[in-house]
């Protein structure tokens, strides 16, 4: 999980909220360590539909 870090917004309920809160203050490990590690379980869980090359503008049909 190196490499340059980039800034998003992501909306959250108020219970995941306060549970990543308790988990922090119980480890000590920062909320967005968390929150990077569940991105990357979703796309391992996924990395089988992100094989195909994605088009980028400009690229029709490639």
């Amino acid at each position: 999980m190196e490499g340059k870090k980039i800034s998003t917004t992501v909306y959250i309920t108020e219970e995941q909220k306060r549970k990543l809160e308790i988990l922090h203050k119980k480890t000590n490990v920062p909320i967005a360590v968390y929150i990077r590690k569940g991105i990357d379980m979703v796309l391992d869980a996924n990395k089988d539909k992100l094989t195909e090359q994605i088009n980028l503008p400009g690229q029709i049909g490639k």
